[in-house]
């Protein structure tokens, strides 16, 4: 039975005082046996405040991108063991955006996958298709590409521990959103995708989340999929409120 894994990914939103301050809203709010593993992903400023606003609670600490080196002159980066000293116990890679504006590619997520998996981090590892590439049937092409290229040379042991995202471009921040069976569909293929490389015992175990305008108004739609174990959670993460109610979708 795969535990359900709600991620809220902030991404440049909050200060610090605004990330205790939710932190402080929502606490009491998550129950001690929801049965959901909740995580959040603040911005880096905010992410040591928020590892000491949530020690002894229910809620996991995850930053949204990490560099693959231990250390060394590598202005402006951040090391798996810098985040694990700031309270983190997960790390989103591959973020779409990632790839949009930053120039992350299969080769940079892999190395970035195995650096955190060293640390001992969870990697919350992001794959999904622009429009164009959807409406060119190209779907399951481009998910089999990010998939064997960011999860190459990892072992199955690893890859039981990671958590994929699929996250379609087009919908991301657009209000528009994948129906409940398209999303399913495409799960189902990344887990058909892992079975052939990693064996099905292997991939039933794998935890992959959906992502892309998720709200409380679809998130139970999408959770009462048969290969969705989870949702990766922008905007409507930001509001205590609301985050709650995806955590609560049951």
């Amino acid at each position: 039975m795969r535990t359900p894994i709600i991620a809220g990914n902030w991404k440049m939103h909050k200060n610090i005082q605004e990330t205790i301050s939710f932190i402080k809203e929502l606490s009491p709010l998550v129950k001690a046996d929801s049965g959901v593993e909740v995580v959040i992903c603040a911005p880096f400023t905010a992410l040591y405040p928020a590892g000491q606003a949530l020690a002894g609670s229910k809620i996991g600490l995850g930053a949204q991108n990490v560099f693959w080196e231990k250390q060394g002159a590598f202005t402006g980066e951040i090391s798996p063991a810098m985040l694990v000293d700031a309270g983190c116990r997960y790390v989103i890679i591959g973020h779409s955006e990632r790839r949009q504006y930053f120039g992350e590619v299969e080769e940079t997520v892999n190395r970035k996958i195995k650096a955190a998996l060293a640390a001992g981090l969870t990697a919350i590892a992001c794959v999904g298709e622009t429009l164009e590439e959807r409406e060119a049937g190209e779907t399951e092409l481009v998910i089999a590409r990010q998939l064997d290229g960011g999860l190459a040379g990892l072992s199955a042991e690893q890859i039981e521990t990671i958590v994929i995202a699929y996250e379609p471009v087009w919908a991301i921040g657009t209000g528009r959103t994948a129906s409940a069976e398209d999303a399913n569909s495409v799960c189902d293929y990344i887990r058909r995708r892992l079975a052939n490389h990693f064996g099905m015992d292997i991939a039933q175990k794998v935890r992959i989340q959906y992502g892309g305008s998720v709200k409380p108004e679809n998130i139970a739609e999408l959770m009462a999929q048969s290969d969705i174990d989870g949702a990766l959670v922008g905007g409507a993460s930001l509001d205590p409120v609301s985050f709650n109610k995806l955590i609560n979708y049951k």
